[in-house]
């Protein structure tokens, strides 16, 4: 990779191409550019790389040299910039699916431009080839693809004296990729079942499958399913294997089954997004019914599920049943993305339950010493404070402000915004940027329009 630096200052220095003087510039050389920076900093090269585009139908082996000179700058500047969102990392791998798209168009050797990427893969300080098989093999034509599988089986063949090792796995994916790329499916199978079959792959097959032969994928489908189940936990490909069966049975006029599949999904994960599964398969006239019959069988889910799928469903009694029959407990170890909504829901005709809800999410704040978010439990006791008086419940509230003190009277950060809060006073969250901008704006211009 140092290679690159130097080809790129010597002909800046010399006779360098009018595009390469554009891009040392846009790099901003010696300037650190910061995690908030980073996205119009890469926005700049992206405008950069657009006009290289230009060249990819007139003149591709300028683009790619252009390209390759870019490469060398993003190297150059990795060691300057923090790019804790990734966006510089994604635009470098943009330019190296450019640059093999280039180097095909201007006819060079497919075996070369695969040598000189499996190069820079093995020369990668910077991560910027990190999984990116998926995007390299799309950008391939099939000569090319055909090369760099040839070059990646080679690699994986070599490291089979260790199958479980780092390497083995590595170019084991990376043929995976390049196999779906072709719609190889029978190299993909043969791959799969030897390095072992993942619910992942029987995924990718039944996609391969689903276009032209649906009973095939359908097949694929189940044996993936069965695959996951044996698992001590669901895979994330189990939840794509789920909802395929689904589509693929109604593709094949399975309607019936397809609904009786969604049922048993959702009689296994009760939740709201299962439920919209459901719903999608429910004949309308017998929509009812079935809302009736899911939420009936929904008891045995966990409590965060539930308290999501009585907010989709607007079933505010059995929210508010749930609620009540919860202790204080076990509110609070329940994430505030299910209790805020649960309890914004129920604020206007249960308050008090409402109130515990408000409550829960204070005391998980507090309890799991989380700082950075007092300012977040202030507002939520006060909330609670409020609802808890609407409800005629000025006891259980004092109750709590009791607990609060005598548990929590060593976060220093927290405690004196709480007994203010106890004692009457509103809590104001931390304004934000603009709004404490404008309050220094009037202080120093008094009599404007803001």
């Amino acid at each position: 990779m140092a290679n690159w630096l130097v080809r790129m200052k010597s002909k800046l220095h010399g006779k360098a191409d009018p595009i390469e003087r554009q891009i040392e510039p846009v790099f901003h050389p010696g300037a650190f550019i910061r995690a908030c920076e980073c996205f119009s900093f890469v926005s700049g090269l992206e405008e950069i790389a657009v006009t290289i585009d230009e060249f990819m139908a007139t003149d591709p082996a300028r683009a790619a040299g252009l390209y390759e000179s870019f490469l060398a700058g993003c190297h150059a500047k990795a060691n300057e910039l923090d790019d804790s969102s990734g966006r510089f990392g994604q635009f470098a791998q943009t330019l190296i699916c450019r640059w093999i798209k280039a180097r095909q168009a201007a006819g060079a050797d497919p075996d070369q431009i695969s040598s000189t990427l499996l190069a820079w893969m093995d020369d990668d300080p910077y991560a910027f080839c990190y999984e990116i098989e998926k995007d390299v093999a799309a950008a391939f034509d099939r000569a090319g693809l055909a090369a760099f599988e040839k070059l990646s089986r080679a690699r994986f063949e070599a490291a089979s004296e260790e199958p479980a090792g780092y390497e083995h796995r590595r170019w084991s994916d990376i043929l995976r990729a390049i196999y779906c790329a072709q719609r190889n499916i029978q190299a993909y199978i043969a791959l799969a079942e030897q390095t072992g079959l993942k619910p992942e792959d029987c995924l990718a097959v039944a996609k391969l499958f689903a276009p032209r032969k649906p009973q095939e994928a359908l097949v694929w489908v189940k044996r993936g399913r069965a695959v996951d189940a044996e698992k001590p936990f669901r895979s994330g490909a189990g939840y794509d294997l789920d909802k395929l069966h689904r589509e693929l049975l109604t593709r094949l006029g399975r309607q019936n089954e397809a609904l009786e599949a969604a049922w048993a999904d959702f009689q296994k994960h009760p939740s709201k997004f299962t439920y919209d599964d459901l719903m999608k398969f429910v004949p309308k006239a017998e929509r009812r019914e079935w809302h009736e019959k899911a939420l009936n069988a929904s008891k045995g889910a966990d409590l965060h599920s539930l308290l999501e799928l009585f907010i989709e469903t607007k079933e505010v009694e059995r929210l508010a049943e749930l609620v009540h029959g919860s202790s204080d407990e076990v509110l609070e170890k329940v994430s505030h993305y299910a209790t805020e909504p649960a309890a914004k829901r129920l604020e206007k005709g249960r308050p008090d339950l409402a109130a515990r809800l408000w409550r829960a999410q204070g005391m998980r704040i507090v309890t799991d010493k989380k700082s950075k978010y007092y300012d977040a439990a202030l507002s939520n006791f006060e909330r609670a404070r409020d609802c808890y008086q609407r409800a005629g419940l000025a006891a259980e509230w004092e109750q709590t402000v009791r607990h609060v003190c005598a548990a929590h009277y060593r976060k220093t950060g927290f405690i004196g915004g709480f007994q203010a809060l106890a004692a009457g006073a509103k809590h104001r969250d931390r304004p934000s940027f603009l709004e404490a901008a404008k309050e220094r704006w009037g202080k120093r211009h008094p009599g404007g329009d803001l």
